[in-house]
């Protein structure tokens, strides 16, 4: 899947507008960075990609087998450790109005590791980046 995104961020310090095809959101830095706080800031969104893709590969996955859950709710915790230079992500996964056995929910855990984005996350990451005039 290819995927191009663009982030525009003018005269408004660090308020960023993020395009993807016909979407928009707002991206900014807390106020206690020097940003107005209008938006998730990058981290946030770099767990948010993980949280909802998630939750959309368990729906997949749920749906295809027929277990009915009212609500998969995935929350996504990050920390920037820098002195040991480790992004630490803690993933919890609730099934709300939904009666899964514990092997369902064993096998849920491997689904939720076959998430595309944990997958490029966990794996091998290749940025080419250039100036364009």
């Amino acid at each position: 899947m290819e995927v191009k995104v663009t982030a525009t961020l003018g005269t408004t310090l660090y308020q960023t507008e993020v395009k993807a095809g016909k979407h928009r959101i707002i991206s900014d830095e807390p106020t206690d960075l020097g940003g107005g706080d209008t938006g998730l800031n990058p981290f946030e969104l770099l767990a948010s990609s993980l949280a909802s893709c998630t939750a959309a590969t368990l729906r997949m996955y749920m749906d295809m087998k027929k277990w009915a859950v009212e609500q998969i709710v995935v929350t996504v915790e990050m920390e920037d450790d820098k002195p040991n230079k480790i992004a630490n992500f803690n993933r919890t996964i609730q099934f709300i109005g939904g009666n899964l056995d514990e092997d369902q929910q064993k096998r849920l855990l491997t689904i939720a590791e076959k998430c595309p984005v944990h997958r490029i996350i966990t794996g091998n990451v290749a940025i080419a980046t250039a100036i364009n005039n």
